[in-house]
């Protein structure tokens, strides 16, 4: 009873199989390229996720003065629980220091340490190899970046 049941809601969803759906064919590349990153910065006791806050971090650090954990979430779109854990654990590793806001007591603040920078040195070309790898030649990677601008920008809730 419940496999006929099952059977007619996937008949009526006009889905014959998982790849003919693009949400499922997107979290299968989305989490093998996380995979694919963590392999590659395993040696540098980095997850794909501390990378993310790190060169995020660094990335705003290009054009203001200071990055508030709120701000990084925001930018990140990380949730704020799960961007403090990753943050404790970069700190725990000296990677960053989260002094609090001197306007703000209540904020922290996301300071990149010199070895934060110098691991940031070492992923960030890593990073990139697998980004390159992964999505195959620069037009083709520049298809694939144009489609998900466009895809992102519809959503309309970009800072």
């Amino acid at each position: 009873m419940n496999a006929t049941i099952i059977r007619d809601m996937f008949a009526q969803a006009d889905v014959q199989r998982p790849e003919d759906t693009i949400g499922y064919l997107m979290w299968r590349v989305a989490h093998r390229h996380q995979r694919e990153i963590d392999r590659v910065l395993t040696d540098i006791d980095l997850t794909h996720l501390q990378f993310v806050a790190l060169v995020q971090t660094a990335w705003m650090l290009r054009s203001q003065t200071q990055v508030t954990q709120p701000e990084l979430a925001t930018f990140s779109n990380i949730h704020p629980m799960q961007l403090s854990n990753v943050l404790k654990a970069l700190a725990e590793k000296a990677l960053i220091a989260r002094p609090r806001s001197p306007t703000d007591k209540r904020t922290k603040l996301v300071v990149p340490s010199p070895a934060g920078i110098e691991i940031l040195g070492i992923a960030l070309p890593r990073a990139h190899t697998v980004q390159r790898r992964f999505f195959g030649p620069p037009d083709n990677a520049d298809a694939i970046k144009a489609a998900l601008r466009q895809i992102v920008a519809s959503w309309g809730d970009e800072p």
